[in-house]
């Protein structure tokens, strides 16, 4: 395994992490919590990872449990980020929550300093290694206040490295650019992207580079939700419980369509292994995430740190191959979130 740090300070981490929405939520199928544990320590013990992502969450907390019972007693060995945001304590919110569907937001300061000591407990730790609020919005991304009393936070040793996560879809291109804008001494930004998924994280990146060169990338959704695994075929079915399930089926037809095209990658490594190397092609990207929930994929992905880089070449073609869509007609992306710039109101 290789090893980076976030830029200006000394937290090191793994080039592959694990995060644990495949063993804590139930999207990926169930697991217990023995199963997750036991996932969590090998990843560590016998591959070298050691960046560990979860969220307050994750199944009301399940995922920051796990990793307090997997390390407990080696927490110096470790680097945690968790993520806050979503008022998981409101009772009534989650009685009525279905599926996916987002919960409340809160992120005022009384709220965030509640939520960042809940986490503490679950994680049994007196500090956050990577704090981010949880699929920023953009009036989170202008509250200034909210950045203010993450650098307290900070400054209060109860975290090391503050930002924010994207998402939940594949956007939000305007959120992150104007936080690398609005907040240059960001640390952390988490966001999808991935070779098939190129747009918006590349503008973010950019933006980054521009306004806040003391940012670091952690990458999830590394494989388009599975499929540059390369183990999907026409006849692929995904069970009821799975969130692919509710993907339209052009969604599979079109993306085996544009994997077909990338074939040259997998030449001496799996299409799974070449996809984090295309990632960790950029420095500014500290850690991949892929999604974890065997044991197979697991020894697959930790490996592909020490393979060899991908080549000038071969960068060359996936960017050409970008450019037409892999050859693919189908209509625009609809994405959810900011693409278009707003003017802030206040």
């Amino acid at each position: 395994m290789r090893y980076r740090t976030f830029p200006g300070t000394d937290l090191r981490v793994s080039e592959v992490g694990f995060g644990t929405w495949t063993v804590s939520t139930g999207w990926w199928g169930e697991k217990t919590d023995a199963e997750a544990v036991r996932m969590l320590r090998r990843a560590h013990d016998e591959l070298g990872v050691t960046f560990f992502d979860t969220a307050d969450t994750y199944g009301n907390g399940r995922g920051e449990r796990q990793l307090a019972e997997a390390f407990r007693g080696r927490r110096g060995e470790v680097v945690y980020a968790t993520k806050v945001g979503y008022d998981i304590y409101d009772d009534a919110a989650q009685r009525t929550r279905r599926g996916q569907s987002e919960l409340p937001m809160r992120t005022d300061p009384e709220y965030l300093r509640f939520a960042v000591d809940r986490s503490l407990e679950r994680l049994e730790t007196d500090y956050i290694d990577v704090l981010q609020i949880h699929n920023a919005k953009m009036l989170h991304v202008r509250d200034a206040e909210l950045w203010g009393t993450l650098r307290s936070l900070q400054a209060e040793g109860k975290i090391r490295v503050w930002g924010a996560a994207f998402g939940p879809a594949i956007g939000w291109l305007y959120e992150g650019v104007e936080l690398c804008e609005r907040e240059p001494d960001v640390g952390a930004i988490q966001m999808i992207w991935n070779i098939l998924e190129q747009h918006p994280g590349t503008a973010m990146l950019e933006a980054a580079r521009a306004h806040a060169p003391g940012c670091g990338f952690t990458i999830r959704v590394t494989h388009a939700s599975g499929m540059l695994e390369g183990k999907y075929t026409e006849d692929t079915v995904f069970p009821p419980t799975d969130h692919r399930s509710h993907r339209p089926r052009s969604w599979l037809i079109n993306g085996l369509r544009k994997v077909r095209t990338l074939d040259f990658l997998a030449a001496e490594m799996t299409m799974g292994q070449s996809a984090l190397k295309w990632l960790l092609a950029d420095p500014l990207v500290v850690t991949t995430l892929p999604n974890i929930y065997d044991d197979e994929q697991l020894l697959e992905f930790a490996a592909a740190s020490d393979l060899p880089d991908l080549s000038a070449p071969q960068m060359t073609a996936v960017a050409a191959l970008a450019e037409t869509n892999f050859g693919v007609d189908e209509p625009p992306m609809a994405y959810k979130g900011t693409m278009a710039r707003t003017v802030a109101t206040s």
